[in-house]
């Protein structure tokens, strides 16, 4: 349970449950307590009537008894049977059901009892002759009306307690968790969003803020909305002149390189065999260092994305064919190879020179490390995943493979796993982050991993979707 709204939701609704819960248990609790009460008028009116009753039979018959009722009837309206010790109503009637289980509870407790389980209720009241019998009187008031809140059933019974559940709970239930839902939806949506931005921010979108509406907050969380725009104002500045940094050196480079060349030149007519071999290494270096230079200028370009370049549909398959032929006519000077080995057809949307320079970089940094006499292995496969279309290129080398702990860390710029066999090989140490900053403008994924039988092997993983206003300028999201 890691979400924060169902916390809340949870929660908050379990206080609420049990805080409904109690109170009817409390309620039901009272109810039983009030059970066999009555108002002190009708207790008082009604014991009046049980004794005369008994009196009367006593005295002058069962008649009386019946004359003094309709009398009572009449005046209050309360209808009234009087039942004798063996469960018999004295004048025949039909007693309404319940009622000799009334009487018999009336005659232990000697006083007032009710049964409010049915329309009108009963209720009933012992009294004892003159002659010592004992006569219950077993009355319904006709004029009694029910209460908006009266629930049918017997007090404790199972059906009286699920009419009350329903009745009582149920709205209070569905009341509070609209209230939970939205306390929670209410406390956890600005979080939600909060994370959404630092997503965004982590992605590399730098101009990512907080919206007005949070800011707005006087709590804590507006509070910390304002701290986090403030903050990624200021990753946003220091991005952006590290990036113009780094863009004005390599420009500024430029210039004396092209000076040194010239000199060179120069100094080549006039010096004689003997200096030969120095102008050549200074000249393989001059080289690097240019070249170094430009990759740097293409790192640059991709961190800032100002090239405002459109996407088109790509041959993937004419594209990856025209690598590896390049790639290999290069290698074979040096005794190694470059072969495609797989080629599905495959087609996406994207920027034709960022998906060159990614596949490109990756399989020149693989010709540098295979091993002589050994051939570097490309293929392309077209996968579906989850109803999402995916371009797979792998490409692997036979060298030495990259240490373990070192894998995660062969995209950063200028990382070199080995100083010695990177310059003895050419590499600068920025192809493998200019392939992954490509990769990651197409919102796709690079990852590299060690063969099982020696050398590296690097996966690239592009969508393949169609194309949408969300592509047509990489500019709007980087």
């Amino acid at each position: 349970m890691r979400s924060l709204f169902v916390r809340i939701l949870l929660w908050f609704g379990l206080a609420m449950i049990a805080a409904a819960v109690t109170s009817f248990v409390v309620g039901v609790v009272a109810e039983r307590q009030a059970r066999d009460m009555a108002p002190p008028h009708l207790v008082q009116a009604l014991a009046i009537y049980s004794q005369t009753a008994a009196d009367l039979i006593d005295r002058d018959g069962p008649a009386s008894v019946n004359a003094y009722f309709d009398r009572i009837e009449q005046i209050s309206g309360v209808h009234a049977f009087l039942v004798d010790e063996n469960g018999a109503e004295i004048s025949g009637e039909t007693l309404p059901p319940g009622s000799l289980e009334l009487a018999q509870r009336a005659r232990q407790k000697i006083g007032l009892v009710n049964d409010l389980t049915h329309e009108l209720p009963l209720n009933a009241v012992a009294a004892r002759s003159p002659k010592g019998t004992v006569y219950v009187l077993v009355a319904q008031d006709a004029t009694f009306r029910r209460g908006l809140f009266w629930l049918p059933g017997r007090p404790g019974s199972f059906r009286f307690t699920v009419i009350a559940f329903t009745r009582n709970l149920l709205p209070i239930l569905l009341v509070g968790g609209v209230f939970c839902y939205w306390l929670a939806r209410y406390l956890s949506t600005p979080i939600e969003e909060l994370r959404g931005v630092t997503q965004e921010l982590s992605d590399g979108k730098l101009t990512a803020r907080v919206n007005e509406k949070l800011l707005r907050r006087r709590d804590e969380i507006g509070h910390l909305g304002r701290d986090f725009n403030v903050m990624a104002g200021r990753i946003e500045s220091l991005v952006e002149a590290q990036r113009r940094l780094l863009g004005d050196i390599s420009h500024e480079l430029r210039s004396p390189l092209a000076r040194q060349g010239v000199a060179l030149g120069l100094a080549r007519r006039r010096a004689g065999a003997e200096a030969s071999s120095a102008l050549d290494r200074i000249e393989r270096e001059g080289e690097r260092l240019n070249e170094m230079i430009g990759q740097l200028l293409a790192l640059s370009r991709l961190e800032s994305g100002t090239d405002g370049l459109k996407n088109v549909k790509i041959d993937l398959n004419s594209l990856v064919q025209d690598v590896v032929d390049d790639a290999d006519f290069e290698a074979r000077s040096g005794t190694r190879s470059v072969s495609l080995v797989k080629d599905e057809p495959c087609q996406l949307f994207g920027v034709p020179e960022l998906i060159r320079s990614a596949i490109e970089n990756v399989v020149r940094n693989a010709v540098r490390h295979t091993e002589k006499g050994t051939a570097v292995v490309v293929s392309l496969v077209a996968e579906a995943n989850h109803g999402e279309r995916w371009a797979t290129i792998n490409v692997r080398d036979h060298g030495k493979g990259v240490p373990e702990n070192s894998i995660a860390e062969i995209f950063r710029p200028f990382y070199r796993v080995e100083d010695a066999r990177d310059r003895t090989t050419g590499g600068t140490g920025l192809g493998l982050s200019i392939a992954a900053r490509a990769v990651r403008l197409h919102r796709g994924t690079i990852k590299a991993s060690n063969a099982e039988n020696g050398g590296l092997l690097v996966e690239i993983r592009l969508p393949v979707e169609s194309q949408s206003d969300d592509y047509t300028d990489f500019t709007e999201n980087n």
